[in-house]
């Protein structure tokens, strides 16, 4: 049986899952406004896996893709304004099977 993911991860289980120092991380959060860590009650950083799906993703533009830091974080951005774009137009797809399915309903 599959182990559970877990909800929540402290930097060190996520510096050792992406071969990353914690102080790399640390450093990327003041870099990449995508990258923002929750913090517990003592402090302590929690990372949720969209935020290592965004280490991973940033440590790719930077030392796979050769990016600079300023690159990597207009990748980001632009990445995340298409998500954006893409979420608008399927919830305008939707709305507009749900006003379809809504006339065939008259029309029955």
């Amino acid at each position: 049986m599959a182990k559970a993911k877990k909800l929540y991860y402290s930097i060190s289980e996520v510096a050792e899952l992406a071969k990353l120092e914690p102080h790399v991380l640390r450093f990327w959060e003041k870099e990449f406004p995508q990258l923002k860590p929750k913090k517990s009650r003592g402090g302590n950083r929690t990372y949720q896996p969209k935020d290592i799906q965004t280490i991973y993703r940033i440590k790719q533009l930077l030392y796979e893709k050769g990016f600079t830091i300023e690159g990597a974080r207009s990748q980001l951005k632009d990445a995340s304004k298409e998500e954006k774009a893409e979420l608008t137009a399927k919830g305008l797809i939707e709305q507009l099977k749900k006003e379809l399915n809504e006339l065939l309903g008259l029309f029955s």
